[in-house]
């Protein structure tokens, strides 16, 4: 879900001390930086994505891609061939509202524009999960299963951050800038990027944290109690954070667009859609980050099919999918991936 009211009102007090030249008197400025810092964010994903995407840091190096392999029936394949026409259906429709670019009607359109982009995306990791032998529906053991394959280097360096650790005391991994203090402008530098990357993903593993204590203590059979009174703990020390670190996984870049789920009837995405911020910067964004997961995703399910029933799959999709983006990114991601990497052995 996205930011509570408390949270909104972290991050406030957080970019005011970041950047007290800000014109803070200004109200509409005030209540739009919520809906600012959630387009910075996604905005220096994409920056990242461009910035990072290089030919050695790519698909065909990785020891992991370059053995995947999988045995799938016939019905595996249909199974596997479903699921990327959820996606491909889904990033269609994203695109359609991306491309319309007035700039009131995509103010408008988060209200389905966010779960989109999510759905999209997860939809076609579901593709190559279930390639893996991950065959599952649950967003939280595929949440977890992914976390471990960006720890494991199934992903490009550009995605292939993560953070790890208890509450208060969190690391980032393989993000050597995401250090430092993040601003309320958009990224226009690796450092940029890297500290705002930095915070949304220590804030959405804050985020996670408090969720996974909410559970914990539902439950009479996992709830923390005191010592001496054996009544629930309403006081966690770091010691106690740390007992449930193990439930959260890794946070990775598939938590934070876990946070574009929100129900179109919460008054929370009213925050967003009232705010002053470049509204088709934050589609086409969106739009880059979806578009370059599910080129990786493609990549290793056409690599799990052969490339040649790829191929035949997308030469026959139905007739808003022809000639279209899925095409586009089998002729300049997919084909030079697959044409040039060698096989190593068994799968991973």
């Amino acid at each position: 879900m996205m930011t509570t009211n408390e949270q909104l009102n972290d991050n406030i007090l957080h970019l005011q001390a970041a950047d007290e030249n800000q014109p803070l008197h200004d109200e509409a400025w005030r209540k739009s930086i919520p809906a600012q810092v959630f387009l910075n964010y996604f905005f220096a994903l994409s920056y990242h994505i461009r910035e990072a995407d290089d030919a050695a840091g790519g698909l065909q190096h990785l020891p992991f891609f370059r053995a995947h392999q999988a045995e799938l029936t016939e019905a595996d394949q249909a199974a596997v061939e479903k699921m990327l026409l959820n996606c491909w259906s889904t990033e269609y429709a994203l695109r359609a509202t991306a491309e319309l670019g007035n700039e009131d009607y995509l103010r408008h359109a988060l209200h389905w524009t966010f779960p989109q982009a999510y759905h999209a995306v997860t939809a076609g990791l579901q593709a190559f999960l279930y390639t893996a032998g991950v065959r599952t529906n649950n967003p939280s053991l595929i949440r977890r299963e992914v976390g471990r394959l960006v720890v494991r280097n199934a992903y490009p360096r550009p995605v292939s951050f993560y953070a790890a650790g208890s509450y208060g005391d969190f690391s980032i991994h393989r993000l050597p800038l995401a250090g430092y203090k993040a601003g309320l402008q958009i990224a226009g530098k690796a450092i940029d990027a890297q500290a705002q990357i930095g915070q949304f993903l220590r804030t959405t593993r804050k985020q996670k944290a408090a969720a996974v204590r909410q559970q914990v203590q539902a439950n009479p059979n996992t709830a923390l109690r005191s010592q001496k009174t054996g009544k629930l703990l309403d006081k966690w020390t770091a010691q106690h954070w740390q007992q449930i670190t193990w439930r959260l996984g890794y946070t990775t870049i598939f938590d934070l667009l876990g946070r574009l789920r929100i129900s179109q009837t919460s008054r929370e995405i009213e925050r967003y859609v009232e705010a002053d911020i470049d509204f088709n910067l934050f589609h086409h964004s969106l739009l880059d980050i979806v578009s370059y997961l599910n080129g990786i995703h493609e990549t290793y399910v056409a690599k799990a099919l052969g490339l040649e029933r790829y191929r035949e799959l997308v030469a026959n999709l139905p007739q808003h999918l022809q000639n279209s983006f899925v095409a586009e990114r089998l002729r300049s991601r997919i084909e030079p991936v697959l044409t040039e990497t060698p096989q190593l052995g068994m799968a991973a």
